[in-house]
């Protein structure tokens, strides 16, 4: 097994003027908006001289070409020692461009480059860190599991100039193709097929990855977990001949100095969900394939903590599980008791996300920590409310908002969401402490939340990403944004570390 993520990234350089050398091959992508006249207007610092800015508008003048956002047109221009350029719209001019609009853009550049070696981009002098973001992670594919009858012939983007004389560029730059490189792992494990990806496989790609970063890692086995009295992970994980895992990864990034903040993150696990006895229909079960994408974008952020050498303590809680209908399976109507001691009822059996989740937060405030960050996959009733682009933020008020606010920056667009203390009334059981659902058919992404929060240990900040339609996308491509696993929340884990890190 390998020690590091499959997906590899381009190698990114910076330069302050276009490269006389050495481009011949690479394809030049330049940012365009629409002038007063209604044509295309090339935008993007001093690195094209005069000569082949007005060549570039002739020929998108000649071809007819918009400049929209995400619209592109591939260019020969004889001016240039490039072999092609590439303008990409961006729309109407601004005076200062917002990170998710470049990188849309540049994700839309990489898709249409498919095949493409080399690129030299000027949208990085709108926006470095979104440019590369963008490229990176528009030109992300995985062929793993295609045979050579189907599999890309040409090898794919290895090589990124990005155009800039930013401070600090190179270290932007670095940061950048850090944030997407992990953001492309998340990806990887989330496009995995069940066949290959199982809970204890799982386990040991996060133990190797882990390892080979500098975390420490801890795996607990079926037997460990049954002996620790972690009833959720093992009541969801009975029904499957894949055992169920749990996983802790730990960053000290501390080391041991008084003050220092303490961050738990947890992610949902499921590496695959039939639902159980309470089975999903036929229909679009395929796409459960992406029920751990909570856990491989804890997985991946904590690669990418170890990587960065975030100066704060970080320790992940990753519940691993199969769900599945058999004759050991847990059974609606099943009481089971989660780790700590709290007995749930067990009413409807697809929702077993919170059950792992619950046994996970547990043993994560165990620790003690000041912050305790979940995300998971965890409701339809999000994708409802939300939409397939949008993830809700639930938890206590303050780091609620921050977070969100975190998110939107990003461009993951986390949404706040309340979490009202009356839907607890909807969770009482007949048998037990708690139902695992509500009798009602509404707020159903608010009702889960408001599940979960039983098991926050009194005084931790916590907060819950709802990303049951973000995480995956099952539509065609868009932006930086492939079909498939998106890699979200990874870019607002890490944001939400180092913004922790910097100011408490």
């Amino acid at each position: 097994m390998s020690t590091k993520p499959g997906y590899q990234t381009p190698t990114v350089t910076v330069a302050a003027a276009l490269p006389k050398r050495g481009t011949a091959g690479a394809v030049l992508v330049v940012p365009v908006v629409t002038n007063e006249d209604g044509n295309p207007s090339v935008v993007g610092g001093p690195f094209l001289d005069a000569e082949a800015i007005g060549e570039i508008e002739v020929a998108l003048q000649a071809l007819g070409a918009k400049a929209g956002p995400e619209q592109v047109s591939r260019l020969h221009i004889p001016s240039l020692s490039v072999a092609s350029v590439l303008a990409v719209g961006l729309g109407s001019p601004r005076e200062e461009w917002p990170a998710e609009a470049i990188r849309r853009a540049s994700g839309a550049a990489a898709r249409s480059l498919s095949g493409v070696e080399s690129i030299v981009t000027a949208l990085s002098a709108l926006h470095l860190p979104a440019a590369v973001e963008g490229l990176i992670l528009g030109a992300y594919q995985m062929n793993e599991f295609r045979s050579p009858k189907t599999a890309p012939k040409e090898s794919g983007l290895s090589s990124i100039v990005a155009l800039s004389t930013a401070t600090n560029a190179k270290r932007q730059a670095a940061r950048a193709a850090a944030v997407a490189a992990a953001v492309a792992s998340a990806r990887d494990l989330v496009n995995t097929p069940p066949s290959h990806l199982y809970p204890e496989e799982f386990a040991n790609r996060a133990k190797a990855w882990g390892a080979a970063a500098g975390l420490k890692v801890e795996v607990l086995d079926e037997k460990a977990l049954a002996r620790g009295g972690f009833g959720g992970i093992i009541g969801v994980g009975q029904g499957s001949v894949n055992p169920p895992r749990l996983v802790r990864m730990t960053h000290r990034g501390g080391k041991g100095r008084p003050g220092t903040p303490k961050v738990a993150l947890v992610g949902k696990g499921i590496t695959f969900d039939t639902g159980g006895i309470s089975i999903k229909p036929a229909a679009q079960m395929h796409h459960m394939t992406s029920d751990m994408a909570g856990a491989a974008s804890v997985v991946a952020t904590m690669l990418l903590v170890a990587g960065e050498q975030l100066p704060i303590d970080v320790v992940a809680t990753v519940p691993m599980a199969e769900n599945m209908p058999s004759a050991t399976a847990q059974r609606p109507g099943d009481v089971l008791t989660q780790y700590g001691g709290t007995t749930v009822e067990v009413l409807n059996t697809d929702a077993e996300g919170r059950l792992i989740l619950a046994d996970a937060i547990v043993r994560a405030c165990e620790d003690e920590p000041d912050y305790l960050i979940e995300t998971s996959t965890l409701t339809g009733a999000q994708v409802v409310a939300l939409g397939s682009r949008t993830p809700g933020v639930m938890g206590s008020d303050e780091f609620r908002d921050r977070v969100a606010a975190l998110s939107q920056r990003e461009g993951e667009n986390g949404w706040p969401m309340p979490l009202p203390d009356d839907l607890k009334d909807d969770l009482k059981s007949t048998v037990a402490d708690l139902a695992n659902i509500s009798s009602q058919r509404f707020a159903g992404m608010l009702v889960a939340g408001v599940f979960l929060r039983e098991f926050v240990a009194e005084g931790v900040q916590w907060v819950h990403l709802d990303i049951a339609g973000p995480a995956y996308n099952t539509t065609s491509p868009w932006g930086y944004t492939p079909k498939g696993g998106t890699g979200v929340p990874v870019r607002t884990l890490f944001a939400i570390l180092e913004d922790i890190a910097e100011n408490g």
